[in-house]
């Protein structure tokens, strides 16, 4: 691991201080001609960062000349580096640059046997036409008509066209609707999503805890409450009717907005898909939609459909600030959904998830407690944090990377692990879960007796 050290408390991006350090580094010698730099995924899991931090930093390095890419062998101190220290050049021996395999709560499982119906749709989007200038804020009009249709089939929202938004991602969404509403907190699941913590917390506002499993009956002050009812993030269970009326009650009471992250609500198999939301109050609540859990993370595209009164200050946000997603992925996704893509792959992954939550549960649950149902593409268990930790550590030695379900709270006095079982292959999920199982049954390692006085 790199000698650097991240300050969140520091004003300068995380990015910023990385390449700083690298920089200083190299200038004193401690990173000489030849060296070879860890793996960005590797070294961002080493300092609790997002990969793209790292990345950031690495490309800052490689355009001013302090490191070089050399093509299938990962990236290296560039020569004429020198520090001011005369130190020589040491020979290490290359360390095998080994990717984890990510069980993570969103990485989904993609059936390959569809793979010709994604290709067609980027063959369109090479022979189509792209727009002369900025498209439109509100989205593609072919792909807001297809996503309505499919919102009014699949949840249970009765919408138009005219009334979707098409977005780059939940966490687009998010960004412009707090653009538009009073800079007041915004009340957030604890334990909930990181990102639409940090992502709230970047527009400038203070974040109200929730705790997670109590029904909402305050939102005094709040502009909003940001919640997942249809799977809530990272506990995983169903918001019950009566909390969903309480909480929208609440909502009209202390005149807050409600935001729905309905981020994996299609891959139920214990039960049927639970109605959005926002069916119950259109007024209310703001909705918002992902294809990072149906299609592709990277496609970086989801929907929002919000109160009539908000829509023209949302739009005129988007348009002057021209953040709208690229044409090209749009223009395929209007291809994903005619075709019969997104429902194809929905229904196959779903059928792989409820094939292997058993084998899930079968294996964690004689070690560790489960935190609620176990519904999409992962599972959440409670134990002690000290073993929750070391368990991680065995499954990265393994080639395996799970969450902390510590990582999700703030105030909230959980702990576990965040099980992932959408991403690996099943050999993969199989050799998982005989790491995890072992190591959660493995006694706990006995404390050296204190020294006596003499």
């Amino acid at each position: 691991m790199l000698p650097v050290r991240l300050d969140r408390a520091d004003p300068r991006p995380l990015g910023t201080q990385l390449a700083d350090q690298v920089r200083r580094l190299v200038l004193d010698g401690a990173l000489a001609r030849a060296d070879r730099m860890p793996a960005t995924r590797r070294l961002a899991a080493d300092l609790g960062v997002s990969r793209s931090v790292v990345e950031q930093a690495f490309d800052q390095l490689l355009a001013e000349g302090w490191l070089e890419a050399r093509q299938g062998a990962g990236t290296w101190v560039a020569g004429g580096t020198a520090g001011h220290r005369a130190t020589p050049a040491r020979r290490r021996t290359p360390v095998e640059e080994r990717d984890l395999v990510m069980l993570d709560a969103g990485t989904p499982w993609i059936d390959p046997r569809h793979a010709a119906v994604w290709r067609r749709a980027w063959r369109e989007v090479s022979t189509a036409t792209p727009p002369r200038g900025y498209d439109d804020p509100r989205g593609l009009p072919d792909l807001r008509a297809l996503l309505a249709e499919r919102l009014g089939r699949t949840r249970g929202l009765a919408v138009g066209p005219d009334e979707v938004r098409v977005t780059g991602g939940t966490g687009a969404g998010l960004r412009h609707l707090l653009a538009v509403l009073p800079r007041e907190p915004v009340a957030v699941e604890d334990p909930g999503y990181r990102a639409a913590v940090a992502t709230i917390r970047e527009s400038g506002r203070d974040v109200r805890d929730l705790p997670a499993l109590d029904p909402v009956t305050d939102l005094g002050g709040c502009a909003a409450a940001y919640v997942t009812p249809a799977h809530q993030h990272p506990l995983g269970r169903v918001l019950p009717a009566a909390d969903r009326l309480t909480l929208l009650e609440t909502a009209r009471r202390d005149g807050a907005l409600v935001v729905e992250d309905d981020y994996d609500s299609e891959f139920r198999y214990d039960v049927a898909p639970v109605p959005a939301l926002a069916s119950l109050d259109r007024g209310r609540v703001a909705y918002l939609g992902t294809a990072s859990k149906a299609i592709l993370p990277s496609l970086r595209l989801g929907w929002a459909v919000l109160p009539d009164r908000l829509l023209d200050a949302y739009d005129a946000h988007r348009e002057l600030t021209h953040d709208a997603p690229a044409w090209p992925v749009q223009r395929a996704l209007v291809t994903l959904l005619r075709d019969g893509y997104v429902d194809a792959v929905v229904r196959s992954a779903r059928r792989v998830y409820a094939e292997r939550a058993p084998r899930v549960v079968a294996a964690l649950e004689p070690y560790a407690e489960l935190a609620g149902p176990v519904a999409g593409m992962y599972s959440t268990w409670l134990l002690p944090h000290a073993r929750a930790v070391r368990v991680r550590a065995a499954a990265e030695a393994a080639g395996f990377r799970v969450n902390l379900l510590r990582d999700y709270c703030r105030t909230a006095r959980l702990s576990g692990l965040v099980v992932g079982f959408g991403g690996p292959t099943d050999a993969e999920l199989d050799r998982a879960l005989d790491v995890l199982a072992a190591a959660l049954s493995a006694p706990r390692p006995r404390r050296s007796p204190s020294p006596r006085r003499s």
